[in-house]
This record gives C-alpha cells, structure tokens and sequence, in this order.
C-alpha cells in the first residue's frame, strides 16, 4: 500500500481542515450558549433604544420577582488633564450591576459616583495615572482603575472606541443625555429560580406591545455573533471543501496509479476466469480501508489543530470555545471524506474492472481508455450528488453553497479544457528544431502524460488562494484607497439644536476646514413593514441588517446633494401633509416594497406609518451624511432631535479640530473616520489570516497531488531517460526538455487560476460583500510566477532522481 500514501495524505488533509473549523465553530457556539446569560447580563434583556425605559417597567417585571439592573450605553469623549482626548463607549451602570458574573477592576475599588474605569488602552494612550482627572461631557471625574474584567463584554473590534465605565448616578452630571441624544437604554433582568425566560419575555412582549422594544433571552445573547459565526464557518469550511476537491483529484491519481502497478495481477485474475465485479469490490474494500484510515488521521490532526486555532485566535474570538470532540462536526468531516472518496475512486476503479487482460497488459506503453460499467457511473453520479447535496444541505447559506458548487465544477471543467488545449498546441508545435523544446513538447501529449492532472490539481488549488488574495486585497484596497480619499475626516454626533449655529461657524472658522456640512438626525426602529410586524416579515439575508436594532433618520424639504431618484418624485419643499419617506433603493427591493407601500417607524416610542414616495440609489462607500430613510419636514420638526455633521479638510489639522469642538461642546462626540477604518482593517487582518490558512491547505493539497503525480510517472520518467542517454542525448538536453514541459504546466495552469479566481473574487466581493471590485494584477502575477516555480520545483526533483538511475540494470531487465 505504499503507493497509495499521497491518497492517505491528501484525505487526511482535506478532513482536517473541515474537522478544525467545525469543531472550533461548535466549540464557540457551545460557549455562547453555556455563558449566554453571562453575556446578556441577565436571563432577559429590555433594549430600549434612545429613549428612558418608564417606571412601569420595573414595576411589571419586580412585581414577579425579577431582580433589574439598568445600563446606559452611549459614545463620549474622554479627555486627560494635558489635553489629550480620546473616543471610548461609555457605559453608566447601577449597582446592582453585574447580575450575573463579576467586574474586576485593578486595583479592586467599588465603582462609586464621581469615579471612571477605563479600559487599559485608554488609560496607556492617555497617559493617565491612577487618581488624574478624566472629563466625560461636563463632568470631571477620578480615574480610579482599569477594567480588568467585563462579564457581559463580548470580544469585539473596537469601531467606536474602548471601554469606559461609571456609576449610573454620575450619568446626569456628564450632561451627556439631552432631548435627541444618541444613547442606548437597556434593563437585565435576572429571574427567579425556576421560571422560564421565554415565558417571562412573551407576557413582557404583550404587556408593552406598543413600545417597539427588542426583548431577547439568554439563548440569543448575541444574534450578531451567531450570524458571523455562521458566514465565517460556512466561507472557511468551503474553502476546506476546495482542498478536499483538490484532494480527491489526488485520490483518483493515486488510485490510478496503484491500479497501473498491478496491472499484471489484474490481468491474471481476469485470465483466470475472475468476473468484474470481484476485481472492483476486492480493490474498492482496499482503497476504502486506507480512505478511512486517512480520514481518521485528518480527524485527530483537526481536533488538534483546533486547540492551536484556539490559542492563536484567542484575542479575536468572540468567547472561549469549549473545545470538545462534538460528534456532529466530526461525523460530517468523515462523511465529506468517505463521499470523496468515493466519488473519485470509483471511476479508475470500474476502468480495471471494465477493460480486459489483454488491454491491461498493453497499458505501459498505450494506456487503455476504457469506460466504467454503467451501474459504477451510476453509483459515481449518486456519490457526487450526494457529496453537492450534503455541501449545500450543511451550509448556512444553501445559495452561496451551490453557487460553490457550481463555479468548483465549472472551475474543473476550465482546467480540462485549458489542458486539452496545450495538448493540442504542444502537438501542433511539434516540429520545431530545437531537441530539447521538441522533447519538452511530445511529453505534454505523449500517451499517459500527466499534463491533464497537474493542470487541473494545481489550476484549483491555487484557484482558492487567489481568490481569497483578490477578495482580501480588494477590501483593503476599498479602505485604504478609495474611502479615505472622499470620506470626511470626522462625523460629530448629538449636536443640539440650539448648539446647531454655533457649531457650524465655530467649524468653519477653524484653519484647514474645506467643507462643513449638518443634518437633523433621529433614531428610528422598524415596527412594521406593509402591516407585517418586523419580527415576522421575511427580507433577503443581505437587507435583513435593516429591521435589526435603530435606524439613522433625517428630515428635509430638498433632495440632498448627489440624491439619484430610480423611482417617484420628491416632496414639495413646502409639504405639511401625511408622513412621506424616502427609502434606499437596495433595502427597497430586498424587502420587497415599493412606491405606496407602507412602513411603520416607532421613534421615541410612538408608532408612526410612513408611506414610500420615492426610492433612491445611496452611495455608501462614500462616507457621507447618507440615510437608508429620509422623510418629509413637517410631523419630525416638532420631535426632540439632534444633529450630525460631518467636517472635510486637512488631516494635520484634525487634532485642533477635535480639541476646539469638544472643549466648546462638550456634550457632543468625534469619531475619526480613519481611526474606525483602521479597526475595520485590523479585523479584515484577522480574517485574512485565516482565510489565508485555509488557502494554504489547499495549496498544500495541490502540492501533494502534483508531488503524487511526479511520483507516479517516475517509472515511465527514468526509463525514458534511460532510452535517451543510451542513444546519446546529454543530460542537459533531457533536463532542458522536461524543464520546457513543466513550466509550460505551471505557466498555463497559474494563468487559468489567475482568471478562475479573479471570476470568483468578483462574485463574492459583488455579490456578497456588495463592494466594488477591481483587478490586482500583483496577485495575479505572483500566481501565475508562483505555480511555475512549484511545478519547476517538482519537476527539477523528478528529473535529477530520473538521471540518477544507471541504464545496466533497466535494459537486462526489459
């Protein structure tokens, strides 16, 4: 079984890959669930929105024994006594905070009124010491220690700022809160002993239907991070399944190979009288013996590479996975890997049973090309299907998992047909004068050339790296590039209206300031959509973003600058009638509504039906003041609000400007735009990392199957180095001739990856991610220069062990 070892290790890698995300996605889930009260702070959380939550609350949920805490979460500036400022999430807790768990400070000291913990990278970049003063809006505070520990914190990427903490009665003293103020109201609840928080959230839902509040339990502490989580595993685990495809062009290689080195047994046993049927099931239950013996081996390297995954990832992860061997994630690794198996295997199996004796012992100079017996392509049809099926049926997104499935046989498809395509041209380049070129040119079409596999195991391996490079590189490219270039450099927040003047000529007085420009700004909350309640109306996956949570919402008589209508008409400027909205024209057709339809808002809550007038396109990428809802003036003017505004200028100027807004104002927050974009791209890092590993597994696979391959016409190589030498060719001109065959392998199987995984890119960064795609001809480059010197590689060691061999010894023996 020796030869057949590429087959073990091409499994065994394929397994282990899926094995390791599936485990490590059950491991988190598993620590969601057990620490799901710890991480919601309570059995049930009430999130208010903007707005307080009213005593009748807490008088509803005392009343049947639930213990409340309430929290108070909202973005504030933190200045040092030297000046120095910085943008934290503040949040105001009472005392009866943590409900569940423990905050640990350092050192530990209660968190009285008039005291602030800070996250030790605020404290460091400030350079605060313990007992300095740290003003939060109006109120002058005494840094007292760090958060060491935060129970209901789960690991996030800091977009708005590190944590900052105070007691709920120093809240009003920041003036922080006033009419309009962007803030988050949230009330935990910790339940008897005993009672059933789904039923203590249902009788809550119904006793305030009307207040529009999102009320969830311990099992969905963190909707948000279930969603990653699952578009996270399901991305990795089909690029898993790419090095397992490539894996398994490997097992039909090996397979294949083994066969050929027993083709006399074979072709005994058929002499013999030995039907089809016992030579199939004698070598199936061989080749299955060792599948399953590599699929075991990739599911031990799996676990164990989830506990290193575990302690790499651990700053990124969410929670601490429970790590575990959960039978489901390994259960379905196996069956990826018996189904490929199976699925690869079956076809150069049928061909030896199928073809006769005669045919097989004529192979080693022209290889039979018999076609397996009916009932084995129908069994090889019914294993594929079932391995596509059990791909999208395991996939949490069933559309983006066919559409894999599709582009892997598509992608299959391409190779072959480029390979067919250098046969042909190696075949019309035939004449040329040169030995070593015309040499290097026979072997690519040369009966039982291996030009078809190694085109096709390497073009897919890297294929996946390609593309992950591409759809990283363009993200980044999308952050660094484009988004700066014509974004703000700051968004100002919780402007009050009577600030409003003021603000605008403070900022446009300031040196460097190009453009200032403000808007109304409220929180509103989807409550309905056509009469359907938010929480029952079904939207597609991209859009659904929308009904979760607040929404940004601003009023104005005039369409804002850059509005492209697709659809309706604008408002009059002087309209006092009916509510009218504006809606975004992508959210529009993934919701299904339309001019007329009608969309119930419940802002500071009171339910309000704005009816569609017209739909726009919204340029996102741009950073502007851009509203997915823009109603009509009229019913909003009266409502208490605040203003955002953005400010453009020169960079260098942006610490002056943080400084002269906020010691002005300073119930109002600065959020540098690049700062955020820098922690966007930190986190994109962090998945590059590991879509990139991921990628490299694969590329490993083609590595073995190109390295298998090599192996397996390693017979056929040194004895055509034999016959050469022997009628005189120097061992430069045979090396010169199957350097010439494998770059020219390298150089067409990276070109078709450079074009296979430029089409994948597009489609995940387009279609997916809904971002602009553009080609990165480095990427691209390097992939195709870095597949030639892979195959150049292997082919330089298949050659020098080919010249090594002595002609004696080979030619007494022919």
């Amino acid at each position: 079984m020796r030869s057949l070892r590429i087959v073990l290790a091409c499994l065994a890698l394929g397994v282990a890959a899926i094995a390791a995300v599936g485990t490590l996605r059950a491991g988190i889930q598993a620590g969601l669930r057990a620490d799901g009260a710890r991480i919601l702070g309570g059995d049930v959380e009430v999130r208010g929105g903007s707005r307080p939550l009213p005593p009748e609350l807490l008088a509803w949920t005392t009343a049947r024994g639930a213990v409340p805490s309430a929290i108070t979460s909202l973005r504030a500036m933190a200045v040092s006594p030297r000046g120095e400022r910085m943008l934290v999430e503040l949040k105001a807790v009472d005392g009866a905070y943590p409900l569940i768990g423990r905050l640990e400070l350092d050192p530990p000291v209660p968190l009285a009124p008039g005291m602030i913990a800070l996250d030790p990278l605020v404290a460091g970049r400030l350079g605060l010491a313990p007992g300095d003063e740290v003003r939060i809006g109006e109120a002058h505070l005494r840094f007292a220690a760090t958060v060491k520990v935060e129970p209901d914190k789960v690991a996030t990427p800091a977009l708005f700022g590190p944590r900052a903490m105070i007691a709920a009665a120093t809240l009003a003293e920041t003036q922080l809160i006033q009419p309009g103020s962007l803030y988050q109201s949230d009330l935990r609840l910790r339940l008897p002993a005993g009672a059933d928080p789904k039923a203590f959230a249902e009788g809550l839902q119904a006793a305030f239907a009307t207040e529009g509040w999102r009320i969830r339990t311990a099992d969905a502490a963190e909707p948000g991070v279930n969603r990653f989580l699952d578009r996270s595993a399901s991305f990795l685990t089909l690029a898993g399944l790419t090095a397992l495809l490539v894996g398994g062009i490997g097992v039909a290689t090996g397979v294949r190979a083994w066969l050929e080195a027993r083709a006399r047994s074979i072709a005994t046993l058929r002499c013999l009288g030995a039907p089809s049927s016992v030579i199939f099931f004698t070598y199936l239950i061989q080749v299955m013996a060792l599948a399953a013996l590599g699929i075991v081996i990739g599911l031990v390297v799996g676990y164990g590479l989830t506990w290193a995954a575990a302690q790499a990832l651990s700053g990124a992860l969410p929670v601490p996975p429970r790590l575990a061997p959960y039978p489901r994630p390994l259960i379905g690794a196996a069956l990826y890997g018996v189904l490929t198996a199976l699925a690869f295997a079956l076809w150069p199996l049928g061909r030896a049973a199928r073809i006769s004796g005669a045919a097989l012992f004529r192979d080693a100079v022209q290889p039979a090309t018999g076609r397996p017996a009916w009932p084995v392509l129908a069994l090889n049809a019914l294993a594929a299907l079932a391995l596509i099926a059990l791909v999208i049926r395991s996939s949490g997104d069933p559309i983006f998992a066919a559409g894999f499935c599709g582009a892997a046989i598509g992608a299959l498809l391409l190779f072959r047909l480029g390979a067919a395509g250098l046969m042909l041209l190696a075949r019309r380049l035939g004449h040329l004068r040169r030995p070593a070129l015309r040499l290097g040119l026979a072997n690519l079409h040369r009966p039982g050339a291996p030009t078809v596999l190694l085109v096709v195991s390497l073009g897919i391996g890297l294929t996946t790296l390609a593309a992950i490079a591409q759809i990283e590189g363009n993200l980044r490219r999308e952050l660094a590039n484009e988004m700066p270039a014509n974004a703000p450099n700051f968004f100002f927040i919780d402007i009050q209206s009577d600030q409003a003047g003021r603000f605008d000529a403070l900022a446009r007085g300031i040196p460097g300031i190009e453009e200032v420009k403000r808007v109304p700004s409220l929180r509103a909350r989807v409550a309905a959509v056509k009469g359907i309640p938010a929480e029952q109306y079904r939207t597609t996956p991209e859009t659904a973003w929308a009904l979760r949570g607040d929404r940004g919402l601003t009023y104005t008589p005039t369409p804002p600058d850059g509005t492209r209508l697709v659809a309706g008409q604008w408002w009059a400027a002087d309209y006092r009638g009916p509510p009218l909205l504006s809606f975004e024209a992508n959210i529009a057709k993934g919701w299904d509504v339309g001019l007329g339809d009608v969309i119930t808002l419940n802002i500071l809550g009171r339910n309000i039906d704005f009816t569609i007038a017209n739909l726009r396109d919204v340029n996102w990428r741009g950073l502007g003041l851009n509203f997915a809802m823009v109603a009509s003036p009229g019913l909003l003017e009266a409502a208490p609000h605040t203003h955002i505004a953005t400010l453009r200028g020169d960079a260098a100027q942006d610490a002056t400007v943080l400084r002269v807004l906020t010691d002005a104002f300073p119930n109002i927050t600065g959020i540098r735009v690049r700062d955020a974009l820098e922690a966007v791209a930190t986190l994109l890092g962090r998945i590059g990392t590991a879509m990139s590993a991921v990628g490299g597994v694969t590329l490993l696979a083609g590595g073995l199957v190109l390295a298998g391959a090599v192996a397996a016409g390693q017979r056929q190589r040194v004895r055509d180095a034999v016959v050469l030498k022997t009628i005189g060719a120097t061992r430069a001109q045979i090396r010169a001739a199957w350097l010439v065959e494998y770059a020219l392998i390298g150089l067409v199987a990276g070109a078709l990856a450079a074009v296979a995984g430029s089409a994948a890119s597009w489609a995940v960064v387009t279609l997916v991610m809904q971002a602009h795609w553009a080609p990165l001809p480095g990427t691209l480059a390097a992939t195709v220069l870095g597949c030639a010197l892979l195959t150049l590689l292997c082919g330089q060691i298949g050659t020098a062990l080919a010249l090594r061999a002595r002609p004696a010894p080979l030619l007494r023996n022919e």
